[in-house]
């Protein structure tokens, strides 16, 4: 049975355990998912999201890196926010940071017991990574992670443009085998 699946909707009414929010390091709302997600969610996101601590002078979240909080008044019960990297040409590390953005959500995801997850396109909108690219990374972690997260039943790959579900599905069937 495969796990993985491509949804053309909005991230914030999937009715999962956890969505994950591609956030900034600041964790305090923005553009985009994120700030879809904090409208969402209400302002108790934004309260819980600054009681996170910075682990370095405005950054909660560093880049590739994963933390969670309550989804208040989501679907979900859970916001996994994580930040991907800014697209600068490949050459800076792009690849690896946006695998570990992957690899770190679901980290959370099975230390926390979830048995649902929804992932954005991470780093596809302002960060200008490219889409084809992202979404060879993105379902590639997902299955790699899945092997070792047996309790994780359902994993959605969401996107708001019919484009990008076209690429993301394009993506997920290359590493349907690794089910």
């Amino acid at each position: 049975m495969n796990r993985v699946h491509v949804v053309h909707g909005d991230i914030t009414k999937m009715d999962v355990d956890a969505i994950v929010n591609a956030a900034n390091e600041r964790m305090l709302g923005g553009g985009g998912v994120d700030g879809a997600i904090h409208r969402a969610a209400g302002p108790q996101l934004l309260a819980a999201c600054r009681r996170v601590p910075e682990v370095s002078p405005g950054v909660r979240c560093p880049v590739g890196s994963a933390r969670i909080t309550d989804g208040f008044a989501l679907r979900s019960r859970y916001v996994i926010h994580t930040v991907g990297p800014v697209w600068f040409g490949g050459s800076q590390g792009e690849h690896e940071l946006l695998a570990a953005c992957y690899k770190q959500c679901l980290l959370l995801a099975k230390d926390h017991h979830i048995a649902t997850i929804a992932f954005p396109a991470i780093s596809c909108g302002v960060y200008r990574f490219p889409p084809e690219q992202a979404a060879v990374i993105a379902a590639e972690q997902v299955y790699l992670g899945l092997r070792d997260a047996p309790d994780i039943q359902a994993v959605y790959l969401v996107a708001f443009q019919q484009a990008m579900v076209r690429i993301m599905q394009n993506a997920v069937d290359q590493y349907a085998h690794m089910a």
